[in-house]
């Protein structure tokens, strides 16, 4: 009863529980569908997730009641956040879904035009707290990545090792048989992978990521960018000192041609957010100078 006599109208139904079945057969449907745009068969998905191919076929019809720490293999195998397999149905539309099958389909550079596009007025939001260092062969790109990734609790990533993940081979492999040209487009593949699984990390790329305009303009995009400066003498004897003597090995003309290399892509390193000398410096004030900048900078705000 009400205070006024009349039957009171009955209290609404609280939100039903949602049903874990119902879960299981919409995360199996966008697996599939996920695998299928990407044109990947279920045996490279297995190779690629370490999730057996029956284990698969099983998840894909709705049978199989996967972990989240399968899923989150499977996800980071068909180059997808997690969320996009567990989130509500009316947030996936049948558009939605469309309109991801043929991003994946599209080829690097249309992809690169896509997420400008969209995100060309949210540059911060887009960069998240990605960080990405810059600079040749030398420059203190390994050490500081790492010293600092350490400082800040945030992983480190050098994305050679990633293409050697992806690839199964060495990069000097991966050289000498698919050339330059196809090792670009394992670096394209091993980039696009990192910034849709992680939005919170600290990038070391080769020297001449630089050369491939898409492959750069996705990092000046998706990455808070630090150019690592040197002279070409610290260059040259940080690289000796690794134990590596092949640059000047036979070479005598070695030292001049750094300098043209450092020369031809200075401008193109100087597009970047900011940038770090760390010539003639120590370790330590390299560090203690990247962490300032990355602070004032506001790159992890």
């Amino acid at each position: 009863m009400d205070r006024k006599g009349g039957i009171a109208a009955p209290a609404p139904d609280p939100d039903p529980v949602p049903d874990p079945a119902d879960l299981i057969v919409r995360v199996g449907e966008r697996v599939r569908r996920a695998r299928e745009a990407k044109g990947m068969p279920r045996r490279v998905l297995s190779e690629r997730s370490g999730v057996s191919p029956r284990y698969l076929a099983q998840l894909e019809t709705g049978a199989g009641n996967i972990s989240i720490g399968l899923l989150q293999r499977v996800a980071a195998a068909l180059d997808h956040r997690i969320e996009w397999f567990v989130g509500e149905a009316d947030a996936w539309t049948s558009e939605t879904m469309r309109i991801a099958d043929l991003y994946h389909r599209a080829d690097a550079q249309v992809q690169d035009q896509v997420l400008e596009l969209l995100g060309s007025h949210q540059p911060q939001a887009r960069r998240a707290r990605r960080i990405c260092l810059l600079g040749l062969r030398g420059a203190g790109k390994s050490t500081l990545g790492a010293l600092a990734g350490k400082a800040l609790d945030m992983p480190f990533v050098q994305l050679n090792h990633q293409i050697e993940d992806q690839s199964g081979i060495p990069v000097a492999e991966v050289m000498a048989l698919y050339g330059p040209e196809g090792y670009r487009k394992l670096e394209a593949q091993a980039l696009r992978h990192v910034v849709a699984t992680q939005d919170r990390l600290i990038l070391e790329v080769a020297g001449g990521v630089v050369s491939d305009p898409v492959i750069f303009g996705s990092l000046l995009n998706d990455f808070h960018t630090i150019w690592l400066r040197a002279a070409p003498e610290d260059h040259m004897a940080r690289v000796r000192a690794q134990g590596d003597e092949r640059p000047m090995t036979g070479n005598p003309e070695a030292m001049a041609q750094l300098r043209s290399i450092l020369t031809s892509r200075e401008a193109i390193y100087d597009r970047a957010q900011a940038r770090l000398d760390t010539a003639g410096k120590s370790v330590e004030q390299s560090l203690d100078e990247l962490l300032a900048l990355i602070e004032t900078q506001h790159f992890l705000a």
